[in-house]
């Protein structure tokens, strides 16, 4: 008796092996044609190779430097690119079009290949039709890496599995070299707005809070609608985990209903079939079968930790991962890099690298986590932030916030009453170098900075690892 995701996995099957023309789009098949990538990093090198491999025409386009690393690649390879340039006359020519998820479609060129009609798509829809693997996508506003990271961790005890999409190597690559059975994708808002056929077999929507407004007219609904594309082309057969106490996603799913099945997690309310919390254990239950996990051995601390718990258990059930393997893999998982990270105690202050935490949402859940008296660093590039749910936790917990940006304006006038110390700095030597002057015997010293990183650093990891070798050289 086939599970209802292994059925769908077999009918899909069946489809590929039945219809090997599938197209892309009206103008690039797979298997052949001109496919143009714009962006030569992980995913666009990947998409190179994977294209190459099935008979495409390649040319790579970054109007940026392509990374030396990135560039031999493409060279061995034999692939065509440029950098520092877009040659329109060539990209205008192709039969598909993949475009990193960093360039949004108010880009010029991006609004002539739409208007040419040539199909634009992202990595994630492009390699996914060149595997038959069961796929599990996870997205959300908050804990991404760390809930896809955690469902990697359960499922690779017993099955075959790859981690992609915004995780180390690519999708793309990964079909090609490495053809894994299964695969756990983290996908972003980006990916999901260039998909086309793309379905995961289980859909995870972890939260929906204000993010990335900038790339969407500052409208929350046209977010909202970006995230839950994840489920747009999934039929019964296929399942939506998602949080039963997000009103953002309850409301939405009432309104545009989908065809997964749903199977909701929760930490206030008792849940049928999806997982909740009953006093100190994760209840999760499908079809009857219930499996009971404390939470007090899991090794992740805080309430939203509890809930990417029971997203991941939710899908290592589903795939049928025996109970005792999800149950040590949520006991011996340790916490991914650059999220609420222990990095040192010194002079019994403990220092906590946060710096994925790029919008309000994820430093709310690090505020609320704090449970002694915090120096707060804060700051860069300001996405539309609203800063009002941070206040109680301010207020309570908070005894100098650090502002480490360029401008720094909106949280001085945001938060300047509420502590008695706010000062500004543009290096993070010098603001670790602050709190440790500041923090007293018990304190937290916390880089939460809801904010993007690419005023000041490369990208969040770069802020990450030079907060902890300012911490480290203290």
């Amino acid at each position: 008796m086939l599970s209802a995701v292994e059925a769908s996995h077999e009918m899909k099957t069946k489809q590929k092996k039945s219809n090997p023309s599938e197209q892309l789009s009206s103008n690039g098949g797979v298997g052949g044609g001109f496919l143009v990538i714009l962006g030569g990093g992980e995913s666009g090198v990947g998409t190179a190779l994977l294209g190459k491999a099935k008979g495409y025409e390649v040319f790579v386009s970054d109007k940026g430097k392509i990374k030396e690393k990135y560039k031999q690649v493409l060279i061995h390879n034999e692939i065509e690119w440029e950098d520092e340039q877009h040659t329109e006359s060539r990209i205008l020519n192709a039969d598909v079009v993949m475009k990193s998820p960093g360039i949004p479609d108010k880009v010029d060129l991006i609004k002539q290949i739409r208007k040419k009609g040539i199909a634009v798509v992202s990595e994630i829809e492009f390699a996914s039709k060149f595997t038959e693997a069961t796929i599990v996508g996870i997205t959300g506003s908050n804990g991404k890496t760390t809930t896809a990271t955690l469902t990697h961790h359960i499922l690779k005890e017993e099955l075959n599995v790859g981690l992609a999409g915004n995780i180390g190597d690519s999708f793309a690559k990964q079909v090609l070299e490495e053809d894994f059975k299964n695969y756990v994708l983290e996908i972003s808002s980006f990916q999901l707005d260039d998909i086309i056929d793309f379905k995961p077999n289980i859909a995870v929507l972890l939260n929906i809070t204000p993010d990335h407004l900038d790339r969407y007219d500052y409208k929350f609904e046209n977010y909202i609608s970006s995230k839950f594309r994840i489920a747009m082309n999934q039929t019964k057969d296929d399942y939506l985990i998602y949080d039963a106490d997000d009103e953002v996603i309850v409301n939405h799913l009432k309104n545009h209903p989908v065809q997964s099945t749903l199977l909701p997690f929760s930490l206030v309310k008792p849940i049928e079939n999806g997982a909740y919390l009953d006093k100190e254990n994760i209840r999760l239950t499908i079809n009857n079968n219930e499996i009971i996990m404390p939470t007090a051995n899991i090794k992740l601390e805080g309430k939203h930790n509890i809930k990417n718990a029971m997203a991941a258990s939710t899908v290592a059930h589903l795939l049928k991962i025996r109970k005792q393997t999800i149950r040590e893999s949520l006991e011996n998982f340790q916490a991914v890099e650059h999220r609420l990270e222990d990095v040192l105690k010194i002079n019994k202050v403990q220092y906590i690298n946060d710096s994925k935490a790029t919008n309000v949402n994820a430093t709310y859940y690090a505020l609320e986590s704090m449970s002694a008296p915090t120096v707060w660093i804060v700051g860069g590039v300001d996405k539309g932030n609203d800063y009002e749910e941070l206040f109680p936790f301010v207020n309570e917990k908070v005894k100098a916030i650090i502002c480490l940006g360029v401008d720094n304006e909106k949280l001085i006038s945001t938060f300047g009453n509420m502590v008695d110390i706010i000062v500004e700095t543009q290096f993070m030597s010098e603001a670790v170098k602050i709190a440790y002057k500041i923090a007293e015997t018990g304190d937290n010293v916390l880089l939460s900075p809801a904010c993007a990183s690419f005023d000041l650093f490369e990208n969040y990891e770069d802020r990450g690892r030079q907060f902890k070798n300012s911490v480290r050289n203290l």
